[in-house]
């Protein structure tokens, strides 16, 4: 798996990430939304340029230009419910892609640290020889990744999976390099060193979905 890392470089992401993590400007939860949407449509720029492109003829008032655009056989698949907001910043720039959902969370059965994760809802057309690009904001133990790609299976088999998050973990990124097919790409906008003993991202950012939507009742 190809891993292509934004902060590799300084841009005006950095601004963006630095503000997903910083605890005053969480309490606006508009801006911590706004803020993944916007390193969504630069994920997706630079995603953009390795897909498929094919010349068209476009006619404009005073003649005709000649221009490639990218093959609409892209779906966007996002996990519920953080990955709203990255979703929208994907579809901003991809926006003839087909879309699916899909829900995961952590199950504790003994009520401890140790958890699972499970899937309990899918929507999705067929990904037949098509360009799925998996989005969730935060790649932690990577686990929902990987029980999101064997729960589609039934969906048909995409040509080329993109991976698309806006923090991950060293111990995630390990996992779906195992796990998923090896021309997949992972785009990501930073990677923090490790997990605590929750499995949750350090430094990170907490928890991506309280962050956009609320707090929760757990079950």
């Amino acid at each position: 798996m190809k891993v292509h890392h934004l902060l590799n470089q300084h841009s005006i992401a950095t601004k963006f990430i630095a503000e997903l993590r910083d605890v005053k400007i969480q309490k606006d939860p508009m801006r911590f939304r706004k803020n993944i949407e916007r390193l969504g449509e630069i994920l997706s720029y630079e995603l953009s340029k390795s897909l498929n492109f094919t010349p068209e003829e476009i006619t404009s008032p005073l003649g005709k230009a000649t221009h490639h655009l990218p093959e609409k056989d892209v779906v966007i698949c996002s996990i519920l419910r953080a990955g709203i907001p990255l979703h929208t910043g994907l579809l901003n720039y991809f926006d003839q892609a087909e879309n699916a959902f899909i829900s995961t969370y952590r199950h504790h059965p003994d009520e401890d640290e140790k958890f699972e994760v499970l899937v309990e809802y899918l929507a999705s057309p067929s990904l037949e020889g098509k360009t799925l690009i998996l989005a969730d904001p935060m790649l932690a133990t990577g686990r929902s990744f990987v029980n999101v790609l064997k729960a589609m299976k039934e969906m048909g088999t995409p040509k080329k999976i993109h991976l698309v998050s806006i923090i991950g973990a060293k111990e995630g990124l390990e996992l779906v390099q195992k796990k998923f097919p090896e021309n997949s790409e992972l785009w990501i906008a930073t990677i923090d060193d490790k997990l605590n003993k929750n499995g949750y991202i350090v430094p990170g950012l907490g928890d991506a979905g309280d962050l956009s939507y609320g707090s929760k009742m757990q079950h």
